[in-house]
C-alpha cells in the first residue's frame, strides 16, 4: 500500500503512524512499533498536519504532546482503525511482527500503588509489561476512550458503546482521627459543624470526599474550611496519623494504621457511604493476550480486597 496519496490526501498508513505517535507520546517509540524509520514517521505527520491544515503535537524536549488537533482526529480514528486491525490480525500495515507492548493501565494513585500493583507483582514476574499512569477518572476514561490506556480503573461508571466495565469492588469511607482527637470528637458537635476541637485534613479545598461522608451519614451540608489540604490521600492519612486532624479515608488504605490503633474510627455509621470501583476497557481491537490476562487476574484479585480491608 502506497504511504501517500498521489492527491495528498490521508491514507491509513499516515493515520496508523499518527495514532502509534499519539499513544506513545514519541516519534521515536512509534517508529519501532510502526517499522518504519524516524524520518519516514516524520514525514507522515507532517503531510497528515499539511491535509488537515492545523499542527499535531508539539515537540518537547523529550517526545511530544497531542494538540486539540490531535486529541479530536485520535477520537474519531482510533476504534475504527482497531476494528481493521482486529480482522486483518496485523499492528500496521507493511509492518513486521513485535512482541505484545507494555499494557498501558490508568488509575487513581492511592489504589494503585496500596491494592493494585502489588495484586500485579506476579504478572510482571511472568513476562508481562506494565505502564502506569495516574489521574482523575474522568481524564483517565477519556484516555481510554482514544487508546492512551488499555484499561482504567475507575470510581465513575464509565458512559457510551465504546466502553465496558466489570465492579471490582466497593471501597468504603470512614470517619478516622489520632486516638486523642478521636476521645475529644462528639458526632453530635461534627454534625453541627463544630470544628474547634477537631480540624479538617483534606484532599482537595472543596473537600469532595469529607462533603458526601456529612451528607450520606449525618444526613447535613458541611460548613467547614479545611485546616490542611493535600492531593494525596497517603498524605492525608499521614497527617491524621500525627494529629493534624481528622479526615474521611477509604478503609483499604488505612487498614494498617485502625489495626494498630495509630487512628481510631470517630463514628461508626450503620451505612458507611462507598464508591464501586470499575475496571474499564474498550470495545474492539486487536487481540492482547496480556490485556486479557492482567484484566482476568485484577478481576480474580478484587474479591479479597474488601475482606483485606474488614
Amino acid at each position: 500500500m502506497r504511504h501517500r496519496q498521489a492527491d495528498g490526501s490521508m491514507d491509513l498508513a499516515q493515520l496508523r503512524t499518527f495514532l502509534a505517535v499519539y499513544r506513545a507520546g514519541s516519534i521515536t517509540a512509534a517508529a519501532g512499533q510502526v517499522g518504519l524509520s524516524q524520518p519516514t514517521v516524520t514525514t507522515q505527520l507532517q503531510a497528515l498536519e499539511r491535509h488537515l491544515g492545523r499542527p499535531l503535537f508539539e515537540r518537547l524536549p523529550r517526545g511530544v504532546a497531542p494538540t486539540a488537533a490531535a486529541h479530536d482526529l485520535a477520537a474519531r480514528v482510533a476504534a475504527p482503525l482497531d476494528a481493521l486491525e482486529s480482522v486483518t490480525g496485523t499492528g500496521t500495515l507493511d509492518s513486521p511482527p513485535v512482541t505484545e507492548p507494555p499494557v498501558l493501565l490508568g488509575g487513581p494513585t492511592e489504589l494503585l500503588g496500596t491494592l493494585v500493583l502489588p495484586a500485579l507483582a506476579p504478572l510482571i514476574a511472568e513476562g508481562i509489561r506494565l505502564t502506569v499512569t495516574t489521574g482523575l477518572a474522568d481524564d483517565l476514561l477519556v484516555d481510554l476512550r482514544v487508546g492512551k490506556l488499555d484499561l482504567a480503573l475507575s470510581t465513575v461508571r464509565p458512559r457510551g458503546r465504546t466502553v465496558l466495565a466489570d465492579a471490582l469492588a466497593d471501597e468504603e469511607f470512614i470517619l478516622v482521627g489520632a486516638p486523642d482527637l478521636a476521645a475529644r470528637a462528639d458526632p453530635n458537635r461534627l454534625r453541627a459543624n463544630d470544628f474547634t476541637a477537631t480540624p479538617l485534613v483534606a484532599y482537595a479545598p472543596d473537600l469532595p470526599i469529607i462533603r458526601r461522608y456529612w451528607r450520606h451519614v449525618f444526613d447535613t451540608r458541611l460548613e467547614a474550611e479545611p485546616a490542611l489540604v493535600v492531593p494525596d490521600l497517603r498524605a492525608v492519612l499521614a497527617a491524621v496519623v500525627a494529629g493534624a486532624g481528622i479526615s474521611v479515608l477509604p478503609t483499604y488504605l488505612c487498614t494498617r494504621e485502625l489495626s494498630s490503633g495509630a487512628i481510631e474510627p470517630l463514628h461508626t455509621p450503620a451505612d458507611a457511604p462507598i464508591n464501586t470501583i470499575f475496571l474499564a476497557r474498550r470495545v474492539g481491537g486487536p487481540p492482547r493476550p496480556h490485556v486479557d490476562r492482567l484484566r482476568t487476574h485484577l478481576r480474580e484479585t478484587a474479591r479479597h480486597w474488601q475482606s483485606c480491608a474488614d
